[in-house]
């Protein structure tokens, strides 16, 4: 074994601790923040802790989605401080800020969709959830798509530089939700009930996201980034660490308890497996044009980069607007209007991948 992941490692260029370490984290860290109070089969999700934060801010009114969530605060945060500590902080962007902010949009439709994003995905499968297989295969497919349009010359144009500030301004925020986390003024609404109240201590829970922000800035991991890099040029480096992300979350889960394998009477899923796929199916082409999923766009807001930024306000924008218009499935299924949507965003990304090629 050890001889063969010794020649594993010399074949596969790229390929370092730091993203095989960034994988662990997030693989044993992920499950261990359900034991400490996070949702069943919620370690970290980028789609549903957005939509708590725009529930907390007033953006939307669904009751049982409210709380700031300190991973996502933790992850900007953490990608901030180690940026700058290691001079990789630079303010750039501006490239196509209109098309990043709707592409943004569209990976929180999709996630929505199939209940959690990319990362949320890999939770649930290791837990058990067999309703994630479709997602599986839908994110899958999304991403060869995207890699498709790639080849034939889709590019998003080159980032300028940028004023300082630019850069700042999502770190700023971050640093501003904390204090409305630790204050609680009383514009900011937290649920009593539902997933928005279940929530593990706020200061493991930033330091989870502090330390998993550090990590992903320094090995730029990234579960779209390693089926795209794969995809598209046959590079195995980023994907061995969302391999060892689930190996280690499955561990993990068997470990605590947490493995619960089946389709029936799993948490924040549904049984609707063609719309499970389209979604993850969307998920994953728009975060292969907009070059990251949610989790990296994050990442690279945190190190200056305004169309990660940008990208994410339009994440923020659609977490209301999947509650406010009806988008998001419940255990239920999938609304009508969620169905739209979601067919609306693969039109969008198509015809985008169509004419936007150089």
């Amino acid at each position: 074994m050890l001889s063969w992941f010794k020649k594993y490692w010399q074949n596969t260029p790229g390929l370092n601790w730091m993203i095989i370490l960034t994988g662990m984290a997030f693989g044993i860290l992920g499950i261990l923040l359900v034991t400490w109070g996070n949702p069943t089969n919620t370690g970290i999700c980028a789609s549903c802790f957005l939509e708590g934060i725009a529930g907390a801010l007033g953006l939307h009114t669904n009751v049982r989605m409210m709380y700031l969530r300190p991973e996502l605060i933790g992850i900007v945060l953490g990608s901030f401080i180690l940026a700058l500590s290691t001079k990789g902080f630079s303010a750039r962007g501006g490239a196509s800020p209109l098309i990043s902010f709707t592409l943004g949009i569209f990976t929180i439709v999709g996630s929505a969709m199939f209940m959690g994003c990319p990362v949320k995905l890999v939770y649930r499968l290791t837990s058990g959830d067999l309703t994630t297989l479709a997602g599986v295969v839908g994110l899958l497919a999304g991403v060869w798509v995207g890699v498709r349009f790639m080849r034939e010359g889709f590019f998003l144009g080159d980032p300028g530089e940028q004023k300082t500030l630019n850069g700042l301004l999502l770190p700023i925020g971050a640093g501003v939700l904390l204090v409305f986390l630790l204050v609680k003024p009383g514009f900011i609404q937290f649920s009593t009930r539902g997933s928005g109240s279940i929530y593990a201590p706020w200061y493991i829970s930033l330091g989870v996201g502090l330390t998993l922000g550090g990590l992903a800035q320094r090995s730029r991991f990234c579960i779209v980034g390693g089926l795209r890099n794969f995809f598209l040029a046959k590079d195995k480096s980023l994907l061995t660490g969302v391999f060892f992300m689930i190996m280690f979350a499955f561990i993990t889960a068997l470990v605590t308890n947490q493995f619960n394998p089946g389709m029936f009477d799993q948490p924040g899923s549904h049984f609707d497996h063609i719309w499970n796929f389209w979604g993850m199916f969307l998920t994953g082409y728009a975060a292969v044009l907009l070059g990251g999923c949610p989790l990296r766009q994050m990442v690279l807001a945190g190190e200056g980069d305004v169309d990660a930024g940008t990208s994410i306000t339009g994440m923020l924008l659609a977490a209301a607007l999947v509650h406010n218009w009806g988008l998001a499935s419940s255990t239920a299924g999938p609304t009508f209007n969620g169905k739209i949507a979601v067919l609306i965003g693969i039109l969008f990304c198509l015809v985008l991948s169509l004419i936007h090629r150089e």
